[in-house]
């Protein structure tokens, strides 16, 4: 079995693909920053909630609770919304949209999530390999 076909390796992959993509988003984001009615752009994350085959079928899985006194475990519907943080203003009088603060910020959180993505795929290669034998 390919390591491309371990689903942990192909989501992480997928994540750390859409991080590149996402920095290089970013960058033209702040290049632009000067440059009359630019609009800035992000990225839409990737979902991997969409699953297909086999896997849709084990999919939603719930905590049961064997006992009265256990506490009920959190239903996968939940009906968080996430905002994203605003400025202090949309639209320079140029017609810019671009907040330097708030693109630098997206920069070092995408940077830190790319690491962490790395971090995971590497330890988690490191331990197939030692739960194979070579290493």
């Amino acid at each position: 079995m390919p390591i491309s076909d371990i689903p942990l390796f192909s989501m992480l992959r997928t994540r750390m693909h859409w991080h590149q993509e996402r920095q290089q988003v970013l960058a033209d984001n702040l290049a632009n920053a000067d440059m009359p009615k630019f609009k800035p752009r992000d990225l839409v994350p990737p979902r991997f909630d969409r699953l297909s085959g086999a896997a849709a079928a084990d999919a939603p899985v719930s905590m049961m609770q064997t006992d009265s006194g256990h506490l009920a475990g959190l239903s996968g519907n939940s009906s968080a919304q996430f905002q994203t943080r605003r400025s202090g203003y949309e639209v320079r009088p140029s017609g810019n949209a671009v907040d330097l603060e708030d693109e630098m910020i997206k920069v070092a959180a995408n940077q830190m999530d790319y690491q962490a993505a790395t971090t995971l795929y590497s330890r988690s290669l490191n331990l197939l390999k030692t739960a194979l034998g070579k290493r």
